[in-house]
């Protein structure tokens, strides 16, 4: 075999017939190949797992850090919550009584009537219960004047309890207006000091729930979360 052997004679065709070195050098050129493909390979795979990991760490000491931070203000959170319920307790209690609310209903009416207010409607309706208060509906039909309502109204303020009341579906008009049909915005730009006005709606009052009717409010409250599941 000639030293000088000329890669471009190479019949492609019939490898089997090269000379061994030839032989030997292609065989080290495919098996270089090989191996450079499965390094690539491996080390393509290796190093998204490691981006996927980087991410991982990122997002995870991101997390961290928003813990650590909410850890560090969770007590002052704590104390503040807490003296927000000692407040809200106090505010509550404020509020008439589960017995207190009966003489208070008539407290409220009879101001009405010291205030020279004609009660032609003042009908208490059922207790509707609440997480922590109820709330007792009054349908009314009042008839004063400006004045005169003005008085009620400070009277109610000036009461041993406080009461708060809420007003749902009201209409206040000149007595004149307040047939069916009438009212609304005109009339109620007709009011004047002295003519007789007529109050009329509902309004709800409200006071705070003993521990015991709480305890209920809170069995009743899980038995229906308890339902819902």
């Amino acid at each position: 075999m000639s030293s000088n052997f000329d890669l471009r004679n190479l019949d492609f065709n019939n490898s089997g017939g090269w000379p061994t070195p030839v032989k030997l050098f292609f065989c080290l050129v495919v098996a270089a190949l090989i191996l450079f493909l499965a390094w690539y390979l491996s080390i393509s795979d290796t190093q998204t797992r490691i981006e996927a990991l980087e991410r991982t760490e990122s997002e995870k000491f991101a997390e961290f850090e928003t813990k650590q931070a909410k850890a560090v203000n969770l007590e002052p959170l704590r104390q503040q919550l807490a003296e927000m319920e000692i407040m809200l307790q106090q505010m509550l209690r404020q509020l008439p009584s589960k017995t207190e609310m009966p003489d208070l209903i008539v407290d409220v009416s009879q101001t009405a009537l010291a205030s020279g207010i004609e009660n032609e409607l003042f009908q208490p309706g059922p207790e509707a219960m609440k997480e922590f208060y109820a709330e007792k509906p009054i349908a009314l039909r009042m008839v004063g004047n400006y004045h005169q309502f003005g008085a009620f109204v400070s009277g109610v303020a000036s009461l041993p309890r406080v009461v708060i009341m809420t007003m749902h579906d009201i209409s206040l008009k000149p007595r004149a207006a307040a047939g069916p049909g009438r009212g609304g915005r005109n009339a109620a730009a007709a009011i004047n000091a002295n003519e007789s006005l007529v109050l009329e709606g509902t309004v709800k009052t409200y006071r705070y729930l003993d521990e015991e009717e709480v305890a209920a409010q809170q069995a009743t409250g899980a038995q229906s979360a308890q339902g819902r599941r």
